[in-house]
């Protein structure tokens, strides 16, 4: 019997009760860590955040760096760590004290090309292309803003142009963004130039969006973008954009090679071809252009 000053145990339903008013989620809701808006969790976007960021840095990145990066304090930055390291995301190298992407984001992330066949079904096009050009083919397709590459047939030649999965290209300044911008309905291209931020990577490179625009108005016309030395010195390359079946732009591929194998003599000729090759893809897919792509 308790005392008459002290309060009695909860019963088991009240304290079902209890567990519910300090926030424990009912059945079939999602449990959110506190200042979460539109619905998101806190703490996982924090760890997607630091995935992220890891991803994008290919020979590790310390703690620190991350935390910095993700404005977080180095304890809670390491706390989400080692939640994504438990289930194999990121791991780390102890001696180093770096870390880098795991296993379990590979997997994830093949899932993603598991159900967007046309990676497997541009690969014999990309492999004929490649030995036909004797140059690296690409294929890439937008993200958030940027291109983003999923694969690529090697030249066999010893200087290359390499663009690993994973790796990502500005629209303004590469190959791939701008044919992806090209395949795009006009105003949508404006509006999504009008986001960028046009960083200069070589002297060539285009730094303004009415010039963006126009160039990417002449691709429209002839079937395929051009990046001459305007990503990196020496590297240039043709793209051309894939389409589904609404005609919008689903990926690009390109050609791309140093400057010393691909002339001013050469352009036009691998232009078309690899129009050609997005051309074979895109039937392959059951996709088709835009009746006004490539008709100038």
């Amino acid at each position: 019997m308790p005392r008459e000053d002290e309060p009695a145990a909860p019963s088991q339903a009240a304290r079902r009760e209890g567990g519910k008013k300090r926030g424990r989620p009912a059945a079939g809701e999602p449990a959110r860590a506190g200042g979460g808006e539109g619905g998101t969790v806190r703490a996982l976007t924090r760890a997607l955040d630091l995935l992220e960021d890891i991803a994008a840095t290919p020979g590790g990145a310390t703690l620190g760096d991350l935390a910095l990066r993700a404005e977080l304090a180095p304890s809670t930055a390491h706390r989400l760590l080692k939640t994504l390291e438990a289930r194999r995301f990121v791991a780390q190298d102890p001696e180093r004290g770096l870390w880098f992407a795991g296993v379990q984001a590979f997997i994830v992330g093949a899932g993603f090309l598991r159900n967007r066949d046309f990676v497997t079904a541009a690969r014999p096009a990309m492999q004929s292309a490649m030995e036909r050009s004797g140059e690296s083919v690409n294929l890439a397709v937008l993200d958030q803003g940027q291109a983003i590459y999923l694969s690529q047939v090697e030249s066999r030649q010893m200087m290359r142009a390499l663009a690993p999965p994973g790796g990502r290209a500005p629209l303004h300044a590469s190959g791939v963004g701008k044919a992806l911008l090209a395949g795009l309905a006009p105003e949508a291209a404006e509006r999504l130039i009008a986001t960028l931020a046009f960083t200069r990577h070589t002297e060539r490179t285009i730094d303004a969006p009415t010039a963006l625009a126009a160039d990417i108005a002449a691709a429209r016309a002839r079937g395929y973008a051009v990046d001459d030395e305007e990503h990196a010195i020496g590297l240039r390359c043709v793209a051309a954009p894939i389409f589904n079946e609404f005609a919008e732009p689903l990926a690009a591929v390109s050609i791309s090679g140093p400057m010393a194998r691909i002339g001013d003599d050469r352009f036009e000729a691998l232009g078309q071809a690899i129009r050609e090759t997005a051309a074979e893809i895109t039937a392959r897919l059951g996709g088709r252009a835009p009746a006004s792509f490539g008709a100038g």
